[in-house]
């Protein structure tokens, strides 16, 4: 994945690499138990992400994986395919977080990945089978609660669901979860403290569905369920 000097130089980048997200956080952003994402990450139970050390904290880079594979896995993608197309991409396109750097494609239960080649063409590959060429009219859409800037890095990630207006980019609030660019706990402590949906959403100049939005995340609201997966 290349990228510009300019782009290099921008100070969040530099949060990308950074042990900043809890195994717990991760988990209850991608609404998967705390125990799959360290067995994820480990290799005698077939890892299917980056080595971790126990206790260490995740990076953007990290977590955002995980959300990804957690959505795959939703999707009933099994372990082994994800971890065939992450082999390959790792392997083949020089990516340490293929899953946050690359966008990928669901067809069936076939992983695809585009990348652009030396001419200047783009390719779509099957990852999850040594990179057999596909056709793009068969492949399925991204996934939607990911958003990615041109050079394929994840910058945004809906992490309540792509209808949801709260949000994790590492651009906003140290990629702590936001809504509207209000981080999600503040609204929470404010609420805790007895103040309204309407005065916290005056106070910060937002709506009040997007107050009632992140209290539901936070769990103070109904709504925000889990939803377990292995």
């Amino acid at each position: 994945m290349a990228t510009t000097s300019s782009n290099r130089a921008e100070p969040w980048r530099k949060r990308l690499h950074l042990p900043a997200y809890q195994v717990g956080e991760a988990a209850r952003y991608a609404q998967i138990s705390p125990q799959t994402v360290s067995a994820w990450h480990k290799v005698d139970a077939g890892r299917v992400l980056s080595e971790k050390r126990d206790r260490e904290r995740l990076s953007y880079l990290q977590l955002i994986e995980v959300a990804v594979v957690a959505a795959f896995r939703k999707a009933r993608v099994a372990l082994p395919e994800i971890r065939a197309a992450r082999d390959y991409v790792k392997r083949s396109l020089k990516s340490e977080h293929p899953f946050a750097e690359y966008q990928f494609k669901r067809y069936g239960k076939s992983l695809f990945t585009e990348f652009e080649e030396e001419t200047g063409r783009k390719k779509l590959v099957k990852a999850n089978q040594a990179g057999q060429l596909a056709w793009n009219e068969l492949v399925g859409p991204l996934l939607k609660e990911f958003e990615y800037e041109h050079e394929g890095v994840a910058t945004r990630w809906y992490v309540a669901g792509p209808s949801s207006p709260i949000v994790i980019d590492p651009r906003l609030s140290f990629g702590t979860p936001t809504v509207k660019g209000v981080p999600t706990w503040i609204v929470k402590g404010r609420f805790d403290a007895g103040e309204s949906d309407r005065t916290i959403a005056e106070d910060f100049g937002i709506d009040v569905p997007s107050v009632r939005e992140a209290l539901k995340f936070e769990g103070v609201l109904p709504g925000q369920q889990q939803k377990w997966i292995h």
